[in-house]
């Protein structure tokens, strides 16, 4: 292989098995494609028919633009950026064809497709180029928080061009003095003599998709404060912002918005990380969506309303991450079958053998696919409840498919975001040092991967908001809610014999885990507050890998039972017997870390708290 000419970027996705595995046989989906919105234009029997020409469309279109990605970086001439040559045109391909952000078009007569499948046709499209995913990502969210709160008029003036791809959008929060820490962002806003519209004066910085040079305008959704509202969170308020003004006529003119710099990154080198800078010449005009904070006790509604993207944006994030994940497992898989090297310890005399046969080699694919099939698992659960959330005609499922969501939104953001980078390495290690090059792909993934575990608030803050926020929901009963289901499914089939061990350690999991809740109750009731903020991060893995776990066993079940009643002949026998042996692997060598996480937990090691800071200088 040495010397020879390899792409260094590459989608690896040979099929779509599993997607459909989860639609059409694990997830009740038939209660979605029922819903009126979907049942004049889909079933599960289509899932195939879409899939298959994503797929098919990836690796003859989309996997070449995140070559472009890499090797044409975004760069900033004379105020203007220059993105990858071929984005554009790709933008305006999976508009026109319908992949775009027309999906989130709300009106009953429009064709889109459900939640759970558009999100598997952007695990394909951002395996193939996850630089490029976020132009349309965010378009999306800026269009859907325009659609929630925006008036007739905003409305009117701004989506039919962002549904269209004639304009893109973002969301617009950290600056340079405040990160994480929106509350003490300085961007201001300024009333002028239409109570609608107020002069907007600040700075951006890491402002995805922040300008481009395929498309006409770029819509902002901005925070700031109003000049005299309350101070923190509570007194921000969100405006649309458009890089040029839309006048009356549909007319386009300087909105003062100017480009200022773009970001030179360790990854993700075709998306156009922007600083921006608003009002320089007292020109900048944006469009307040919601109550104006000056008539309502200086409360603004901006924090609450970009929650929503927010919330969507982590969801996506951890998506992102998954297909990169398995784009990488995917490349090692086959660069193992391919390359011949070392003979096996336990039969010598054969000669040399292709790699994937070395024992280590098979335990460290199988963890990538067992990885994979987790947070797929953990992921197309709760898109499926976004489904069920905003079609279902009962109430009483929509509010538990809402409190699904709630619990789940930051595993699905930080869980994914955290495994991929070092699962990914070992993707790397796969290729020895051929990993290490860029001709290879897992070099590109690696680098572009690592952004997700910062983006939409770090994974440090996704922790806080699980045992913050997510776990006191309700007083509580909104988590209980959320662990009786798992004690349920464990109770139901813990005697099951052909998973009798992967169900005991589902059993000790679910003990552990209620050994962490009682550390933390205990951390709390003495005031060791910072406790709580020391363990987030773990507690919040815990409870990822052990809900993982149990959504596996649960497709192990169905699969062992397909399995046995194809029989070994049968096409699909690997498959299921696949989908078994990863959920044995994953609880029987991931979960059990939350045995250790509670008991350090429990033991309450405070090193790091204790430490003085003096000492890490040596």
């Amino acid at each position: 292989l040495k010397g020879a000419s390899i792409m260094s970027s590459n989608f690896a996705y040979q099929n779509t098995r599993d997607l459909e595995f989860i639609l059409q046989e694990w997830l009740p989906t038939e209660q979605i494609f029922n819903y009126p919105q979907f049942v004049d234009y889909y079933a599960k029997e289509d899932v195939k028919s879409v899939l298959a020409p994503i797929l098919k469309m990836c690796k003859e279109v989309v996997e070449a633009t995140n070559e472009d990605g890499d090797s044409h970086p975004v760069k900033l001439e004379n105020g203007k950026v220059a993105l990858p040559p071929t984005f554009g045109p790709l933008f305006k391909q999976l508009q026109s064809e319908g992949w775009g952000t027309s999906n989130i078009d709300e009106s009953e007569e429009a064709m889109v497709l459900p939640h759970i499948l558009y999100a598997m046709v952007w695990e394909l499209l951002q395996a193939a180029n996850p630089t490029f995913a976020p132009y349309i990502i965010l378009t999306s969210g800026a269009a859907g928080l325009i659609q929630s709160f925006g008036s007739d008029e905003v409305k009117s003036m701004f989506l039919p061009q962002m549904m269209d791809g004639t304009w893109t959008g973002t969301m617009c929060l950290t600056e340079a003095s405040a990160g994480s820490d929106v509350g003490d962002i300085l961007s201001k806003a300024y009333p002028t003599e239409d109570p609608r519209i107020f002069k907007i004066k600040g700075s951006k910085i890491f402002i995805t998709g922040g300008d481009n040079d395929f498309t006409s305008n770029i819509i902002h959704l901005y925070l700031a404060r109003v000049e005299g509202s309350a101070p923190g969170t509570k007194g921000i308020s969100l405006f649309v912002v458009p890089k040029y003004w839309v006048n009356e006529d549909g007319s386009l003119e300087d909105n003062d918005v100017t480009t200022t710099g773009v970001e030179h990154k360790l990854g993700q080198h075709g998306s156009c990380t922007a600083a921006l800078a608003m009002g320089e010449n007292n020109n900048c005009r944006g469009w307040l969506l919601g109550k104006n904070p000056l008539d309502n006790d200086g409360i603004g509604e901006g924090m609450a309303q970009m929650f929503q993207m927010m919330n969507m944006a982590r969801m996506e994030t951890g998506h992102c991450a998954l297909s990169c994940l398995a784009n990488a497992y995917y490349n090692a898989r086959d660069y193992a079958r391919d390359r011949v090297q070392g003979r096996l310890m336990t039969n010598p005399k054969a000669g040399r053998t292709a790699i994937i046969n070395h024992e280590d080699i098979r335990r460290t694919l199988l963890m990538g696919k067992a990885h994979v099939e987790a947070m797929r698992a953990l992921l197309y659960k709760t898109y499926f409840a976004f489904d069920v959330r905003n079609h279902d005609q009962d109430a009483e499922k929509r509010a538990r498919a809402n409190d699904l969501i709630e619990v789940t939104t930051p595993l699905c953001k930080a869980y994914p975001s955290d495994e991929a980078w070092w699962l990914i390495g070992e993707a790397i290690q796969v290729y020895g040092g051929y990993g290490y090059c860029e001709e290879y792909p897992v070099a590109q993934i690696a680098r572009d991967v690592k952004i997700y575990s910062i983006w939409e608030g770090t994974n440090f803050i996704q922790s806080l908001d699980l045992v913050g926020r997510k776990m006191t929901m309700k007083k509580g009963a909104v988590f209980a809610h959320f662990m009786q289901d798992m004690q349920a499914f464990y109770e139901n089939n813990k005697d099951d014999q052909e998973f009798s061990r992967e169900f005991a350690n589902l059993g000790k999991g679910l003990a552990a885990f209620g050994k962490i809740q009682k550390a933390m109750m205990g951390y709390t009731s003495d005031k060791a507050f910072g406790m709580i903020p020391l363990y987030s991060r773990r507690i919040l893995t815990a409870l990822s890998q052990l809900y993982s776990g149990s959504l596996l066993l649960e497709q192990a079940l169905l699969a062992a039972r397909r399995a046995k009643e194809v029989g070994p002949e049968h096409f699909d026998y690997s498959f299921y017997t696949g989908k078994v042996a990863a959920a044995r692997f994953y609880m029987r060598n991931i979960v059990p870390n939350v045995f250790t996480t509670a008991d350090i937990i429990a033991d309450g090691d405070a090193s790091a708290l204790n430490i003085p800071l003096e000492a890490l200088d040596y």
